[in-house]
């Protein structure tokens, strides 16, 4: 694959928005995946605690990885990191600042980002060569809280509200300083058909891009 970093500021300026697709299955994930890339959907995460998420990153990645970025959420250890390399995941995302982790995702040539809550926990997870950051959980906090952060934090990082996000929230927290957004389980549940996730997909690119 081309440089990690670049892959991923490529995959982020075509559409600044992650697809956290908890739960779903391999029988799903063709149908899922095809639904979110022809919304225009470019970063796709299969959570690890989703059933056999090695298999559905392995058929995402095949189907959809030389015109997106594929790659796991809820990595928890360097373990993890390998088999998401393995199943041919180029992304992994976790929900804390672990540097083992971030350290052996940038030493695997795969892009980090991951979960940070603080100043200090930020600027750590970047000294380990994370390539953005994710706030998260960010229903816990509100936009004056990121707002405040991005008053230190580098500007050139990318960081995403991640948590119960939604399409009217997302301006607020562009303001102060969302550069993109994960998307959950208003983008994606377990089982939820695929006609309704496109249209919540659609609904969401249109709105960033609107932004």
């Amino acid at each position: 694959m081309t440089d990690p970093a670049r892959h991923f500021q490529q995959a982020f300026a075509a559409c600044p928005l992650v697809a956290v697709l908890r739960g779903v299955t391999p029988a799903e994930i063709d149908g899922v995946g095809d639904a979110l890339v022809a919304a225009g959907m470019t970063i796709l995460e299969v959570p690890l605690n989703s059933p056999d998420p090695y298999d559905s990153i392995a058929k995402l990645a095949e189907r959809h990885g030389h015109h997106a970025l594929i790659g796991a959420g809820t990595v928890v250890t360097p373990e993890d990191v390998a088999r998401v390399r393995q199943a041919g995941g180029h992304l992994v995302v976790s929900p804390n600042t672990d540097v083992d982790v971030i350290r052996a995702t940038v030493g695997a040539g795969m892009v980090s980002l991951p979960g940070y809550y603080t100043p200090s926990e930020g600027f750590e997870a970047l000294q380990a060569g994370a390539h953005g950051l994710k706030l998260f959980p960010c229903e816990g906090a509100d936009p004056a809280y990121l707002r405040a952060q991005r008053a230190v934090l580098p500007r050139h990082v990318p960081v995403l509200a991640v948590g119960g996000m939604t399409v009217e929230a997302m301006p607020a927290w562009r303001a102060a300083g969302a550069d993109g957004f994960g998307l959950g389980s208003n983008l994606y549940r377990a089982a939820k058909p695929i006609p309704e996730v496109a249209a919540a997909a659609l609904a969401f690119v249109a709105a960033v891009h609107a932004l």
